[in-house]
């Protein structure tokens, strides 16, 4: 089946159940545009990361169909679709015996990459990412900041040039000074390579400040899908608990 006009992720009947029926996901569709970046927002329990995992066949549906590409994530030979897929999380996941170089090495050597190949790719991401290999590539993960420990994750999903990229939460942890200037970043990355993105907050400001679209969950349900102004001009009483802690944390930096 072919996907719809620029859609490159589709959730059609999507459910999901856990512990004796109990549904995480209910009837979600949804469709992710070529080149945009989509924010997953909601409360904890909404089914923002149950979502994202359904992407790359970490969680497979209960009922209903994810595609990718116009097909079913079901018929991807898994090891395929997830080559296909970047993915980033909180906490990174670095090998802590790898330096930085090998762990955003990881995916170019599986898929048997040549040793100039993997070594010029390595330098490009690294330096995409603000940590030219001069300086980081043969440090190891104890010795990076948390920042740094973030950048190398992104550098490691970006490494085989995949075109779709899954995020969750991956700026969560960080300080709030670091987390601002890696949001800012992360912007003008996308603007520059023009991948889809799928990412999943809690926060919306970043949600804001990052997406393209943002996608309301709440209870395993979508409630709606925004541009940013949408949003914010929206008196949907669903959207105003989101909007009133926005702007009381508007209004503490501006005191």
């Amino acid at each position: 089946m072919n996907p719809r006009s620029g859609s490159v992720i589709e959730f059609v009947d999507v459910h999901y159940r856990v512990d004796a029926g109990r549904a995480l996901l209910a009837k979600l569709n949804l469709a992710v545009s070529s080149g945009e970046t989509l924010m997953l927002l909601g409360r904890s329990g909404s089914g923002k990361t149950t979502s994202l995992k359904l992407i790359n066949r970490l969680l497979v549906p209960s009922e209903g169909e994810v595609r990718v590409d116009g097909t079913s994530t079901a018929q991807w030979d898994l090891i395929r679709l997830r080559r296909h897929v970047g993915y980033a999380i909180q906490e990174v996941g670095l090998f802590p015996h790898y330096t930085v170089e090998q762990n955003v090495a990881v995916i170019p050597k599986l898929e048997k990459w040549s040793r100039e190949r993997v070594s010029s790719r390595v330098d490009e991401v690294l330096q995409i990412v603000g940590l030219p290999s001069r300086e980081f590539a043969k440090r190891y993960p104890d010795q990076l900041s948390g920042g740094q420990k973030q950048r190398v994750g992104l550098a490691r999903a970006l490494a085989a040039n995949p075109p779709i990229l899954l995020m969750d939460e991956p700026f969560g942890a960080l300080d709030p000074i670091t987390r601002a200037e890696i949001q800012r970043e992360f912007k003008e990355l996308q603007q520059r390579l023009g991948k889809t993105i799928i990412f999943v907050t809690h926060d919306v400001a970043e949600a804001l400040l990052l997406g393209t679209r943002i996608a309301l969950l709440e209870s395993g349900k979508l409630h709606g899908i925004y541009t940013p102004r949408e949003f914010v001009e929206s008196k949907d009483d669903h959207i105003k608990p989101y909007m009133d802690a926005f702007r009381v944390g508007q209004q503490i930096l501006q005191a």
